[in-house]
This record gives structure tokens, C-alpha cells and sequence, in this order.
């Protein structure tokens, strides 16, 4: 049985138009890849884990991330920590900032975040899990959710234990992916685990992990009875990954409509971060838009080695002048500057 991925599904009071969420990615999920997300039909976009100590500190760069776009909604903002009273004061901010649901991260494997005892260490601890869970539902009237990995050990399931008690702790939501801590990106994802997951718990569960193409995302679907798919890296610098998910492939893109992307991105991203720190930010980006054998490999490196924005936008628009028609043609669909916005209040800023 096929499963339309195109019909809309809830978390809470939330209603989210398809079954494709967008993956919360450190140093991937910032505001122009998100808008992105929703144009090509994800259903639900997340912001990169925030940090609750950030936000608590007034770090400007912490801060940045909660800046909200008028076109991402529905969004949510995931936030990591260890303490439940800091976690439910980052998510009144969350909310006050425009969120739509508060997600918490128990699935970060990086040592540096789990050193705090943040991140997938939270399984191990199901106790403090669950008091952040229900500090943070109690502090906001946005649905709450969280999302885990399958424990910190291969093999763990820890998460089944875990799960269903984050559910009665006030979570809306569950995402799993189902790899360990230890695995990181390696290996696969165990999908049993999600079906039993679901079979669990009475609330919508998302199964993240290894949704690379339609018929990966259709079996996944059609054997858990998760309420959604979660897509992270499949759709780093392709969009189009996200229309193939759904059924709405056209083939593969022109190289004048990956040069306009990967322009209209390049100008999102200086606009949000600012040249010099999105200069570095987008070289990644250069591969990840450019590869699939869609420009000359020589090309890509030699994109990297530019430090200027604009003329990486000269030298793709060199490279595919058709570009220019199809980059005006997005344009136009966007937001005007005015509308894109959504500043937090200035009591967030400490201003007053």
C-alpha cells in the first residue's frame, strides 16, 4: 500500500501539511535552509539544537537562531541542556520567538555536548529525561516535542524504555533515530525499533534515519506506522530530494535551476549571517549544491577556494547564464524584506 506522503498529520494543535520533516542539523539548519525545506514541500522545518546556557546568557550568537521567517511556520526550535529549569526558560524564549512546537534534543552523540550531560547521555538518565520534559511543557502552551536516538551503546533500547515515559511527562511527539550514540552516521538504522516505538506510545512518532528516496521512505512508512519521516542529509544542497520524497519528481534539476538555488541560498544565508561568517559557512554548500555530476568537480573546488559571495554568484552565473531568469522568477515568489522577520521582543535582547 502506498502512503501519500502529501496528507497532512497534527502534533498537537499543530497541523503539518505533509509527512516530510526537514532535519534539525548543526551547522546545516540555519533560516535560508529552512525556507528552502518548506518551499519544496517539507512539512516541518527545525532550527539547528539551540542551546538553553546560550540562551540564558544572552550569547547574540545563540540568540541569532531563534530569528524566525514569516514563510517557515510550521517550525520548530530545538534546544538542548541538562537542567530543567534552564530548559523551561529557553522555551518560553522558543516560544516567544515564534515557534510552533519546542522540540528537545536527547539524539546529539557529539562529545562536546554530552560531556554537559545533554544530548543522547539523557537516556542513560531517564529520570532528569522526563523532569525536562515536563519543565518545559509546563512553561509553554506550544506542543513539545523530543528527539532521540535508540540509546548511548550499539544495541541499546533504551529508547522504548524511555519513550513512553517522555510521553507521560507531557511530549507530543517522539522522533527516533534509531542508531546509538557510538554508531554516529555509521552503519544503519534500525527501523524495528521504531515500529515498536509506535506501538508504544499514543502519540504521532517520526522515524528518522537512512529516508534517502521514495520507496526507502514508503517501506519505512508502510512497516513502523510512524506518523512521518524525518529527512536529514539526503537533502543537504538538494532540494529537489524533497519533491522526489513526495511523489513530485521532474527529474533532475538544470544546471541553471542548481546555480539559481545555490545562489538565492548564498544571498539568504549573507542576509541572516552576515558576509564574513557565511563566506565560510557556504563552502560546504558548494559541493553539496554542485555534485551529483551536475557541474565539473574541478569547479566545485575551485568555488571553495573563493572567499568573496559575490563572486562565487558571478562565477556560477558565468557558468549558467540561464541562471539570472530563473533566479528572478524565485525571487519573486519570496516574502518582501519587510514581511521576512519576525524579530524576538527587545526584552529578549536585554534591552529593555
Amino acid at each position: 500500500m502506498e502512503i501519500d506522503l502529501r496528507e497532512p498529520w497534527a502534533i498537537g494543535a499543530v497541523e503539518i501539511p505533509t509527512r516530510l520533516v526537514l532535519a534539525p542539523m548543526a551547522g546545516v539548519s540555519v533560516q535560508a535552509f529552512r525556507r528552502q525545506g518548506r518551499r519544496f514541500g517539507a512539512g516541518l522545518v527545525c532550527s539547528e539544537m539551540v542551546s538553553c546556557a546560550g540562551i540564558e546568557h544572552r550569547n547574540e550568537r545563540t540568540l541569532g537562531y531563534l530569528r524566525v521567517a514569516s514563510d517557515e511556520h510550521p517550525l520548530a526550535i530545538q534546544i538542548f541542556g541538562s537542567e530543567p529549569r534552564a530548559m523551561a526558560e529557553a522555551a518560553r524564549m522558543v516560544e516567544a520567538a515564534g515557534a510552533d512546537i519546542v522540540d528537545i534534543n536527547y539524539g546529539c552523540p557529539v562529545r562536546k555536548v554530552t560531556k554537559t550531560g545533554a544530548g543522547a547521555t539523557l537516556l542513560d538518565d531517564p529520570a532528569r529525561a522526563c523532569a525536562i520534559v515536563e519543565a518545559v511543557a509546563g512553561a509553554v502552551s506550544v506542543p513539545v516535542s523530543v528527539k532521540m536516538r535508540r540509546g548511548l551503546a550499539d544495541g541499546s533500547r533504551a529508547c522504548l524504555e524511555v519513550g513512553p515515559r517522555l510521553v507521560e511527562a507531557g511530549a507530543a511527539s517522539l522522533t527516533l533515530h534509531p542508531r546509538s550514540a557510538r554508531q554516529m552516521y555509521t552503519g544503519w538504522a534500525d527501523h524495528s525499533l521504531t515500529a515498536e516505538l509506535v506501538s508504544l506510545v499514543d502519540v504521532p512518532v517520526v522515524a528518522s534515519g537512512d529516508i534517502t528516496s521514495r520507496a526507502r521512505a514508503q517501506a519505512v512508512l508502510a512497516t513502523t506506522g510512524a506518523a512521518a519521516v524525518m529527512v536529514g542529509r539526503a537533502a543537504q544542497g538538494n532540494p529537489w530530494a524533497l519533491r522526489e520524497l513526495l511523489g513530485e519528481d521532474d527529474g533532475e534539476p538544470s544546471r541553471e535551476e542548481v546555480a539559481a538555488e545555490l545562489i538565492l541560498f548564498i544571498r539568504e544565508t549573507v542576509r541572516e549571517l552576515g558576509e564574513r561568517r557565511a563566506s565560510g559557512f557556504l563552502k560546504k554548500f558548494y559541493g553539496w549544491y554542485l555534485g551529483h555530476g551536475r557541474f565539473p568537480r574541478r569547479f566545485k573546488s575551485e568555488l571553495t577556494q573563493i572567499d568573496s559571495t559575490e563572486e562565487v554568484e558571478a562565477r556560477l552565473l558565468a557558468a549558467a547564464p540561464g541562471a539570472a531568469a530563473v533566479l528572478a522568477r524565485l525571487e519573486e515568489t519570496l516574502p518582501s524584506g519587510d514581511d521576512v522577520l519576525l524579530e524576538l521582543p527587545i526584552s529578549v535582547y536585554g534591552g529593555g
